[in-house]
C-alpha cells in the first residue's frame, strides 16, 4: 500500500467534512420554510441547531476514543449512517420535539464523527506533511457554505421542506457510506517515518494524557481561541446592519471570511510543516486577536471586507493546527481521544461567545465591548500557547500535571 494513498484520504476527509457540516448548517436555509409550513416557532426550530453543536462537541470525545480503539473506517461509517438517519427522521417529524431530537441529537452527534477520526487518520498516513494534510481536511468545512447551502436553496425552489430535507438525507447516505468504505488504516511504514515517537502514546494512559500539562495547555488554548472568534462570527452581520450596510451586502462579509479561511488553512498548514505547529499557531492567534479588535474601526463595507479577510484567514488557518499538536505530544495511538477531548472543551468557547456578545450589546447598546473582549481573550489564547513545552522532550517523559 503506497503512502500516496494518504492524499486520497485527505480528499475523502475534506469531502466528508463538507457534506457533514453542510448538512448541519443547512438548517439556516430550512428555517423559514419549516416555520411557515408547520407553524412551529423560530426559537423552537433554531434550538435544534444549538443542541446539534453541543452534541457535536460532546460526541467528538466519544468518537475519538472509538477511533483509537476500533479504527477510523467503522467510526466514519457509523457517523454516515447516523447523519442520514437524523436528516430523514427530521423530514418526517410531526412535532417540534421530534424534529429537535432527530436534528439536534442525531445529526449533531454524527457531526463529531468525521473530523477527529479523519484528522487522526491523515496524520498517520502523512506524518511528514501532517500540518497541510489536516488543514486540507479542515478545508472541507469552508467549502460547505458554498456548495450544500446553494443546493438546499435550489431544492426548496421546487419542493416542500420535507422533500428537500429527505433528499439531503438520502444524498448524505449515497455520498458518505461509499466514502467511508474507502477509508484505510495507514501502513506501519508511514507511522514510523514521521520523526515522532509513536509508541509514546501507547505507553501513556488516557488518564495520564488528559491530566498532563500539554493537554491542559492545548485545551485551554483551543477554548480561548474559539471564544475569541465565536462572537465576531455570529454578530458581525448584525453589527454591519447597525452601521447601515444592506442585508445582502452584510451577508457577503461572512462569505468572505469563509473564503479567506480556505486560504488560511493552506498557508498555515504549509507553514506548520516548515516552521513547526506551535510557532505558527501563536502567530495566527495574535493575528486573529488583532483582527477581532479591528472590527471596532470598521463602518463601511470596504472596511468590513478588509478586516473580515484577515480575520477569516487567521481563524481558519489556526484551527487544524490543534490536531498537529495533539499528535506531536501524545502520539498516534491516543490522538483521537486527546483531540476529541480538546475539541469538546473548545465547543464551550464556541457556545459562550455568541451569548457574551449578545449580553454585552444589550448592556452597553453597542458591539464595541464585544470586540474588545474578543481581542483580550485572543491575546490570552496566544499567551497560553507559549506554555507548550517542546514536543520532543515531552514525548520521551510526559508526566501528569
Amino acid at each position: 500500500m503506497k503512502i500516496r494513498y494518504g492524499w486520497v484520504m485527505v480528499a475523502i476527509g475534506a469531502l466528508m467534512g463538507c457534506v457533514a457540516v453542510g448538512a448541519m448548517m443547512s438548517l439556516a436555509v430550512f428555517l423559514q420554510p419549516i416555520t411557515q409550513a408547520t407553524g412551529w416557532s423560530r426559537a423552537g426550530v433554531s434550538s435544534a441547531a444549538t443542541l446539534s453543536f453541543l452534541f457535536m462537541g460532546a460526541g467528538g470525545f466519544g468518537w475519538g476514543a472509538l477511533n483509537d480503539r476500533y479504527g477510523t473506517r467503522p467510526v466514519v461509517l457509523a457517523g454516515a449512517v447516523l447523519l442520514g438517519l437524523g436528516l430523514v427522521l427530521a423530514s418526517r417529524a410531526a412535532t417540534p420535539l421530534q424534529f429537535i431530537l432527530a436534528y439536534g441529537v442525531l445529526v449533531g452527534l454524527s457531526g463529531g464523527s468525521f473530523f477527529v477520526p479523519m484528522m487522526t487518520a491523515v496524520s498517520a498516513w502523512l506524518p511528514n506533511n501532517r500540518s497541510i494534510a489536516v488543514s486540507l481536511v479542515s478545508a472541507g468545512v469552508g467549502v460547505a457554505p458554498m456548495t450544500v447551502s446553494p443546493l438546499v436553496a435550489l431544492l426548496l425552489q421546487n419542493n416542500d421542506w420535507r422533500t428537500a430535507q429527505l433528499t439531503i438525507g438520502i444524498a448524505a447516505w449515497a455520498l458518505l457510506v461509499p466514502l467511508a468504505l474507502l477509508v484505510r488504516p495507514a501502513p506501519a511504514a508511514a507511522q514510523r517515518s514521521g520523526g515522532v515517537d509513536v509508541a509514546a502514546g501507547a505507553r501513556m494512559s488516557v488518564k495520564q494524557a488528559l491530566t498532563s500539562m500539554p493537554f491542559i495547555v492545548l485545551a485551554a488554548t483551543f477554548f480561548a481561541c474559539c471564544a475569541t472568534h465565536a462572537g465576531p462570527i455570529f454578530h458581525t452581520i448584525s453589527y454591519a446592519l447597525v452601521c447601515g450596510i444592506p442585508t445582502v451586502a452584510a451577508v457577503t462579509i461572512y462569505s468572505l471570511e469563509g473564503l479567506s479561511g480556505l486560504g488560511g488553512r493552506i498557508v498555515f498548514g504549509l507553514a506548520g510543516d516548515k516552521y513547526g505547529a506551535k510557532r505558527v499557531l501563536i502567530t495566527g492567534l495574535f493575528i486573529q486577536a488583532l483582527a477581532a479588535g479591528s472590527f471596532i474601526f470598521a463602518h463601511r463595507l470596504g472596511e468590513f471586507y478588509a478586516v473580515a479577510s484577515v480575520f477569516g484567514f487567521a481563524y481558519g488557518g489556526v484551527m487544524p493546527l490543534y490536531a498537529v499538536l495533539a499528535r506531536d505530544y501524545f502520539g498516534q495511538q491516543i490522538m483521537g481521544t486527546v483531540l476529541g477531548a480538546a475539541a469538546m472543551v473548545s465547543s464551550l468557547g464556541m457556545a459562550i461567545g455568541p451569548w457574551i456578545g449578545g449580553w454585552l450589546f444589550d448592556t452597553f447598546g453597542t458591539y464595541a465591548p464585544m470586540y474588545i473582549y474578543s481581542f483580550a481573550i485572543g491575546i490570552a489564547a496566544a499567551a497560553i500557547a507559549f506554555a507548550f513545552p517542546p514536543p520532543a522532550v515531552e514525548q520521551s517523559a510526559l508526566q501528569p500535571a
